[in-house]
């Protein structure tokens, strides 16, 4: 433990002493146990307050110098300092942080976000003992130089840490290619990539346990199914519904705006001049007409076929690209500000957390239940008595009609849905606008904010929520036991797929033309792939397809559209690749789900069983899902009131478990039932063994009060026995005599 101590002690000192992460030396260490550790260090960088070039010579320490060992910061466990960091933040929500960059100087979470970082870049996975001496030095390196205020973002030739698979000598580069890289628009740099991570990890626990429970997108275990799951829960009874789009937010804002909400609850000084700097400083990017005048004076080539390095991830498959596709407008836009990167989803939900906060205070005040109402009967409208998805005994019009509000945020739009006369509507509307300005200086009007009836079908998510009117009978007990069974009037929330933007989004992609009747297009774009590849990657569409309308009412009918689709698309293909004229030829030779193999053009191919036996030719996957019938059936599992996700859930268990409040009021409780803990039956159990060799009774089959009069009663038992045994030895003894 001292060891430890005195080594965090050196590696936070200063860059004017001459230690080892005041410089930019590297160490090099082998994966032999035998091999020698060889200390470079550069004494030019201690006068310079900047960080030296990765590639500028370094003098060697003579051997007999003593050598720093840092096996002890890979030994340190990220997960358990990170865990700490949510619990500490779910426990008590409502502080106010201010001492968070005691964290960034913790060396384990900068080598848990390197390899995040590496692995997004590698496509490769880097163990923490794979980490090379000089990659770990030039990362405490970074670290020091943010702890100190010398790091800056956006760096094009200074850096504190490369990508591995940056191999570019800069100190070799001309001056047209220097003045190319400080012009030209430029990925993320890799150090940049680190210094998010970091940042990402320390605040999002801190915040996610402050967020509304009404915002749903960029935040962890929430999706568009919960989206989808909520609304046909929660707002089954809602007549009137404002759709806002405040996209505009997430294209960028100003950074005072930002840093004031995140100052609201965190306090660090290095923190917020660090993320202040990432919003501030600009971003170089390239003008885009020229980038057009320069590709159309280019003449086009035959393009060959790239071989990926080693060190390079693979592009994302032709079926994930085209699934990408189909996302809906809510989740289309990604916010990305200034030097953030994935910090900025994070901030956007900070920056309007405080909207979420004053429509969860409006919902309250919304809120007045009828007399007659026995669906929402708490006194702020969130407890329920029976299920919402068939509010058949809530008044659909006249003055007994409750009056209550929900609201949902996914990213840059919001949803409200309103049950009461539209005049309340149209007066939330107008103090929407007015806090959106005064807040965010976000000009909106009326048209952005649309009132529609659910009866016109309202579309979000690219589902639509339409009302059908139900007629159930009702049945109850009247005086003298008389069964009275009436017609009552109700209503149930349907929420349905589009059809309508599924076909618009296949239009996009082109796998087809036409809006009365869509007509497949072959998708050329599979043409030199092989029968058993293409039709494995369209398999795996259809499968996310399936998974993606899985909540929808009409879930069967939209997949089987989709399968008619992506099946007449590859028959044409196969049809223009094989020369065989028609779709209605391609079915009749490679069935319906195109999975016996086409003939060639020219002439049958030999035997497919005997190509197959011999290991020569992949097996062709049949189309999934080419039948209605085949299609599962809409997911109905209920949704619970007040969900969590699963971490939450665990966050919040744990922490009422090690309240020293729940354990008294759980022995409270066994004792007011009169009952007997297990650690209790074991610990008389063993008690009584050791004292009086006798076993236990067995605790089933009689109840718990029993058992512990009989184990309490062992013992009595023995004693009167010992007393018995002692006066029948002086009776004996008597007789004797």
């Amino acid at each position: 433990m001292h060891r430890r101590l005195s080594l965090l002690r050196h590696l936070s000192t200063s860059s004017s002493s001459p230690t080892f992460v005041s410089g930019t030396g590297s160490f090099l260490i082998s994966d032999s146990p035998n091999s020698t550790l060889l200390f470079r260090r550069s004494f030019s960088s201690f006068s310079s307050p900047t960080h030296p070039h990765p590639s500028s010579p370094r003098r060697h320490i003579p051997p007999t110098a003593p050598s720093n060992d840092l096996s002890p910061l890979l030994k340190e466990d990220a997960i358990a300092t990170l865990s700490s960091l949510w619990i500490s933040s779910f426990r008590d929500p409502s502080s106010t942080i201010t001492s968070l960059s005691d964290h960034l100087i913790r060396p384990e979470l900068w080598i848990l976000s390197y390899q995040k970082v590496y692995a997004d870049e590698t496509g490769s996975y880097l163990p923490k003992s794979s980490i090379l001496r000089p990659a770990l030095e030039d990362l405490l390196a970074l670290r020091n130089a943010v702890l100190d205020g010398r790091f800056r973002w956006g760096a094009r030739l200074d850096f504190f840490i490369r990508s591995p698979r940056d191999k570019a000598d800069l100190t070799s580069l001309s001056k047209r290619k220097i003045r190319a890289l400080l012009t030209n628009s430029q990925p993320t740099a890799f150090q940049d990539r680190i210094v998010q991570e970091v940042l990402l990890f320390l605040l999002e626990p801190i915040f996610e346990s402050r967020f509304s429970q009404k915002s749903y997108a960029f935040r962890p275990g929430r999706t568009a199914h919960t989206v989808v799951r909520t609304i046909r829960r929660s707002f089954a009874g809602y007549l009137w519904y404002m759709k806002g789009d405040l996209s505009t937010i997430l294209d960028g804002v100003k950074p005072g705006l930002v840093i004031g909400a995140l100052i609201r609850d965190v306090r660090d000084r290095k923190i917020i001049d660090l993320i202040k700097s990432a919003l501030v400083t600009p971003v170089i990017t390239s003008n885009p007409a020229a980038d057009e005048a320069k590709k159309k004076k280019k003449k086009r080539k035959y393009q060959k076929k790239r071989i990926l390095a080693e060190d390079e991830p693979k592009p994302d498959p032709y079926w994930l690209q085209t699934f990408f596709g189909f996302a809906p407008e809510e989740a289309s836009k990604y916010p990305d500000w200034g030097h953030c990167g994935i910090l900025s989803p994070l901030l956007a939900n900070i920056y309007l957390d405080e909207l979420d906060k004053w429509m969860e205070g409006k919902i309250k005040e919304f809120y007045k239940p009828s007399k007659s109402d026995v669906i929402w009967t708490g006194q702020d409208g969130d407890r329920e008595q029976g299920n919402t998805s068939w509010p058949e005994f809530v008044p659909t019009s006249g003055p007994d009609k409750t009056r209550k509000m929900d609201y949902i945020r996914f990213g840059g739009h919001i949803l409200v849905g309103l049950r009461g006369p539209r005049a309340d509507a149209a007066e939330l509307r107008k103090q929407l606008i007015q806090f959106c300005d005064h807040r965010f200086q976000l000009k909106l009007d009326n048209e952005s904010l649309p009132i529609e009836h659910i009866t016109k079908g309202i579309m979000f998510l690219d589902h639509v929520l339409c009302r059908r009117v139900v007629y159930p009978t009702l049945r109850y007990t009247a005086t003298g036991g008389k069964i009275i069974s009436e017609k009552g009037v109700g209503t149930l929330l349907s929420v349905t797929a589009s059809l309508k933007q599924c076909i618009k989004q296949f239009r996009k992609l082109e796998f087809l033309k036409g809006d009365r009747d869509p007509d497949p297009q072959p998708c050329f774009r599979m043409f030199h792939a092989t029968q058993a590849h293409t039709n494995a990657q369209m398999n795996k569409f259809l499968s996310t397809m399936v998974e993606w309308y899985r909540y929808a009412d009409n879930r069967k009918k939209v997949v089987n559209f989709c399968s008619y689709i992506i099946r007449g698309s590859l028959a044409k293909l196969y049809a223009a690749k094989y020369k065989l004229r028609s779709r209605a030829k391609v079915y009749k030779i490679g069935a319906r789900n195109l999975q016996r193999p086409l003939k060639d053009k020219k002439g049958q191919s030999p035997e497919y069983n005997e190509l197959m036996r011999m290991g020569l030719l992949d097996s062709i996957e049949g189309l999934q899902y080419t039948r209605m019938s085949l299609v599962p059936e809409a997911d109905y599992t209920p949704f619970q009131n007040g969900w969590r996700p699963e971490h939450e859930k665990v966050l919040l268990e744990l922490i009422m478990l090690e309240d020293r409040r729940t354990l008294e009021e759980q022995r409270k409780c066994i004792r007011e039932e009169g009952l007997i803990t297990p650690q209790d039956y074991v610990s008389m159990l063993v008690w009584n063994y050791k004292k009086n060799a006798v076993a236990a009774p067995p605790l089933g089959g009689i109840d718990a009060q029993k058992a512990k009069e009989e184990l309490l009663g062992l013992a009595c038992d023995t004693e009167n026995k010992e007393v018995n045994d002692e006066e029948s030895g002086h009776l004996l003894q008597a007789a004797q005599l």
